[in-house]
């Protein structure tokens, strides 16, 4: 089924180019999907939805709303084609805009995947979206981790930070509690330190992207768990908001 599109005038485009290369990592956001799945209730809202690559693996379908925003008109067009090619529920909801739209709406869960990063005040934006979440409801965030990894792919797509945990707790809304927070990919770890070091490459390869999606991750699938999440080259945070002040 087609979905719904509400769009506004926007002027936004998108500095990355990296989508479409790594729409095809399969194994790696089957794994930090799996890792986000047991928050993801009712109805979600999905921040910087992008050309929807990570919704397919996320939504786990249901009677909710689930919604898609995108400030960029381009990359909204492209989602409105990727999800009307799935049957995971009988409708998306696209919005080409940013939360200033979604006027008096409430969600049960809202996710930024590679999202947060590319904002300018972060702390705003966390601030913003937690006024439009349910008591109950999730905040969940996944982003590049340690800015000594900063490397020129991260300039490249538009960055303007990576995270640890300290960081992000320095931004997590004053009304929202802080229920996870775990580094997810430590073998990748290794291969960001040497592009940071070593390459200095602004984008990978296909074969470089091949071999990490289907031989590192599967390693630090493993071994993220013996270390206790401790380590890796992504970080994940889960807030909640209380049902009670």
């Amino acid at each position: 089924m087609r979905p719904q599109v509400y769009t506004h005038m926007s002027d936004f485009k998108y500095a990355g180019s990296e989508l479409d290369l790594f729409s095809a990592a399969w194994n790696w956001k089957a794994y930090w999907s799996r890792q986000i799945k047991p928050f993801l209730t009712g109805d979600v809202l999905e921040v910087g939805a992008g050309i929807g690559s990570n919704t397919r693996f996320l939504d786990p379908g249901g009677a909710g709303r689930w919604v898609c925003l995108e400030p960029d008109p381009g990359l909204s067009g492209q989602l409105v084609k990727t999800l009307s090619e799935t049957e995971q529920r009988s409708a998306y909801e696209i919005v080409c805009g940013t939360l200033e739209l979604l006027v008096n709406q409430q969600f049960d869960t809202i996710i930024y995947i590679d999202v947060l990063e590319h904002i300018d005040n972060e702390s705003e934006e966390l601030t913003q979206a937690a006024a439009h979440l349910r008591p109950g409801g999730h905040l969940i965030v996944l982003s590049p981790a340690h800015q000594r990894l900063f490397s020129p792919f991260d300039a490249a797509i538009g960055h303007c930070r990576r995270y640890n945990r300290r960081m992000l707790r320095a931004i997590s809304p004053a009304n929202l509690r802080l229920e996870r927070m775990r580094y997810l990919d430590c073998a990748g770890l290794v291969l960001s330190a040497a592009n940071v070091f070593l390459l200095r490459q602004s984008m990978p390869t296909k074969a470089q992207l091949y071999f990490w999606d289907h031989w590192v991750v599967p390693v630090s699938r493993v071994f993220d768990k013996i270390l206790l999440y401790s380590v890796g080259k992504t970080i994940i945070a889960v807030w909640r908001r209380p049902t009670t002040v």
